[in-house]
């Protein structure tokens, strides 16, 4: 399965989708498929002030706990209470209902130099 073609993509597995002033980020099916089973999320919570380079949470599964980085600095707007609530989601949707949060930026150029999915999908296989 390819990877979605209206994100950019990590060499850390985290993917952002740019719309407007608002990055929505996550973690790609490989690390999903890498951390194996995901048993606790925990997220940094909305209005906190972020620069590009920080960890906007964490997750932790069978194997081990992963930070979680944005490349965008700004405000996080909204946090999935439901990917927190229920960390599976992270395995069966993670670039879909398993989103973790939103980040209100003035500066997504940072995004350019990311990977698009073609390239994601040949370093990384899709």
């Amino acid at each position: 399965m390819s990877s979605p073609t209206d994100c950019r993509y990590s060499d850390s597995h985290e993917w952002f989708r740019h719309d407007g002033d608002t990055v929505t980020m996550g973690i790609t099916p490989h690390a999903a498929a890498e951390l194996t089973d995901v048993t606790y999320v925990e997220l940094r919570p909305s209005g906190t002030a972020i620069a590009a380079g920080d960890a906007v949470g964490e997750v932790e599964s069978v194997k081990t706990t992963s930070d979680v980085y944005s490349v965008v600095g700004g405000e996080i707007t909204e946090v999935n209470a439901q990917a927190v609530d229920d960390p599976s989601l992270l395995n069966s949707d993670p670039q879909g209902d398993g989103w973790l949060v939103k980040v209100r930026t003035d500066d997504a150029s940072p995004l350019e130099r990311l990977m698009d999915s073609i390239a994601y999908d040949e370093k990384y296989g899709a």
